[in-house]
């Protein structure tokens, strides 16, 4: 019983001393989200969202077309602006 006892002491310790920090979802200090950068590029580029990557201040956004063609739009984090790759 003791071994476990100290054992879930450690882990209680190790979880109480990992730091915690707490996003802003407002978005202010990173420009924009993924989910508005999605829509930004859905706008141009209607279809299926394959995935979203942030690159520095470019987030690149897969898109399947209907037709079957996979594109890749850049969007600026700073902005709103858009451009196919």
């Amino acid at each position: 019983m003791k071994p476990t006892l100290y054992s879930l002491f450690i882990l209680l310790m190790f979880l109480l001393a990992t730091p915690v920090h707490a996003a802003n979802n407002n978005g202010s200090s990173q420009g924009m989200s993924k989910q508005q950068a999605m829509s930004i590029a859905q706008q141009k580029n209607p279809g299926r969202v394959l995935a979203v990557k942030r690159h520095g201040n470019t987030y690149l956004v897969k898109i399947l077309s209907a037709n079957g063609e996979v594109r890749t739009v850049s969007v600026s984090a700073d902005s709103k602006k858009s451009g196919r790759r």
